[in-house]
């Protein structure tokens, strides 16, 4: 054999083990796998029983504080809407010609709020909230949907206590497939 052909066979092996790596990583030979740190920085899903709810806690006072700063813009001033949509009331609406879908009257489970608000509020800077500042938004807005009192401090275990309104008429009895 001469040496090209030599060199040439040589240089298709590492080729072809540098492209059954890259193979192995992506279908379309480009990326790489996400790393361990980058998929905890994305696994911030909370559970509706509040499973991978956070350490901290916030009180409502402070939690009127940062709403006031970061959320009346959109909600207004005491949840009743404006550019965005209306956060308290409504309770008993549900089942009328015209519901009003708020927290208080809608959301079935609490802790699913301190999810929405983590990973999608402020929405000119989603995610930019302390976990402390979530819980503290998050007790705001049930007391002002009147489940829970004014003095409340929430965290992991009383967010996932609360009882919302809603919780046992989200899903009727009507579709067979789904248990409550």
């Amino acid at each position: 054999m001469r040496w090209r052909e030599t060199c040439g066979i040589a240089v298709a092996i590492v080729l072809g083990a540098f492209a059954s790596e890259v193979q192995a990583q992506s279908p379309y030979g480009i990326g790489r796998p996400a790393t361990a740190a980058e998929i905890a920085g994305w696994n911030i899903d909370i559970g509706r029983d509040g499973s991978n709810l956070p350490n901290g806690g916030g009180s409502v006072s402070h939690g009127r504080e940062v709403f006031v700063q970061q959320c009346a813009s959109c909600h207004g001033e005491k949840g009743e809407g404006g550019l965005a949509d209306r956060l308290a009331g409504g309770q008993g609406t549900i089942a009328t010609p015209k519901p009003v879908r708020t927290v208080g009257s809608y959301w079935p489970y609490a802790p699913t709020l301190f999810d929405y608000i983590r990973r999608a509020m402020p929405q000119n800077a989603p995610q930019s909230l302390s976990d402390d500042d979530v819980y503290a938004v998050s007790a705001y807005i049930l007391n002002l949907n009147g489940l829970v009192a004014a003095d409340a401090t929430l965290d992991a275990k009383s967010l996932a206590a609360v009882k919302m309104p809603n919780r046992d008429r989200f899903v009727g009895d009507a579709r067979p497939d789904v248990k409550k």
